[in-house]
């Protein structure tokens, strides 16, 4: 089986903070000229705002949230007189913007915490779930993974992959009813003292029918086997779909009411403007993004670090 995990000879870890940058180098690009020309300027220039506008609607961020942009822009650039810098004043926009999708995973009193998490096949959430879990061992916590798409094998190995690498168990099986994994994953955590549950759910589109129904099963399901279960309902999105993230958004927030979004594969992506499309349409909290394959590429969103990173 391909290692996850491996790290190439000689390679060395860099911060967080670097990594983000890198990540983000295609969708910063893409902003640059445009915010080169507004640099020491004393006034905004039409023209210059005009090719703004289209970077960051190429960039992804969509129509609504650059309209909200470049208003806030002028307001902020009129208050700054001749002290404007063109740089800081779009990172502080930014920041403002996609402020309210900052609101880190709080592990509550439950035990135990049940996560459940959704996604369409291929936006790296069985490989979120390994990350999330080494994330909730370092807060502490004992973690379960309960292995829900019971129809892939694939899934399952990586996900016992997984489980293995973080030292925590898997309850797993083949075929059969995905929803009584989840039952028997708590009935397990409970029994065993485990702080938390990490569920995985078989990858569908919000298009599949039958397939978003089994996937609101499932959450009924793990509601009768553990009161007021899941306390957190994720969807992990993958940054390269852009714009059809939102669609995705909606569609599983009103079948199963997210609580909040993963952000996959940020890394080398042009569209990081996702971000801020979703916080200008339809602010579901940003729990985590993640800018690369190794189990630590995975962190609690900052609005103003994305801000920065997404600037340069």
């Amino acid at each position: 089986m391909f290692d996850l995990f491996k790290r190439g000879p000689g390679e060395a870890r860099v911060s967080w903070g670097d990594r983000l940058r890198a990540g983000l180098e295609a969708t910063r690009a893409r902003l640059a000229r445009p915010l080169a020309a507004l640099v020491g300027r004393k006034a905004l220039s039409e023209e210059a705002l005009a090719e703004l506008e289209t970077a960051l609607i190429t960039a992804d961020v969509g129509v609504p949230a650059t309209e909200r942009i470049l208003a806030d822009l002028r307001a902020r650039w009129q208050r700054a007189g001749d002290d404007a810098d063109a740089r800081a004043l779009l990172v502080a926009t930014l920041t403002a913007l996609m402020g309210p999708l900052e609101k880190p995973l709080v592990v509550g009193s439950d035990r135990p915490f049940v996560i459940m998490l959704a996604g369409v096949n291929g936006a790296g959430k069985t490989t979120s779930i390994g990350k999330i879990a080494k994330w909730l061992q370092s807060q502490g916590l004992t973690v379960l993974l309960a292995a829900g798409d019971t129809f892939r094998a694939a899934a399952r190995e990586q996900l016992q992959a997984w489980g293995a690498r973080n030292g925590v168990q898997v309850i797993a099986q083949q075929g059969g009813d995905p929803a009584a994994v989840m039952f028997d994953a708590i009935a397990a955590a409970r029994a065993r003292g485990i702080d938390v549950v990490l569920a995985d759910t078989a990858g569908r589109l919000p298009t599949q029918g039958h397939l978003m129904e089994e996937l609101k099963k499932i959450r009924r399901v793990i509601a009768r086997a553990q009161q007021g279960a899941p306390h957190e309902t994720l969807l992990v999105l993958d940054a390269n779909t852009g714009q059809n993230a939102l669609a995705q958004v909606a569609a599983f927030n009103a079948a199963v009411g997210l609580s909040g979004l993963v952000l996959t594969k940020l890394d080398g992506t042009a569209k990081g403007g996702v971000v801020a499309a979703i916080a200008g349409t339809n602010p579901v909290p940003l729990r985590f993004i993640g800018v690369g394959e190794d189990i630590d590429d995975l962190r609690p969103f900052v609005a103003a670090e994305f801000a920065e990173a997404m600037v340069g």
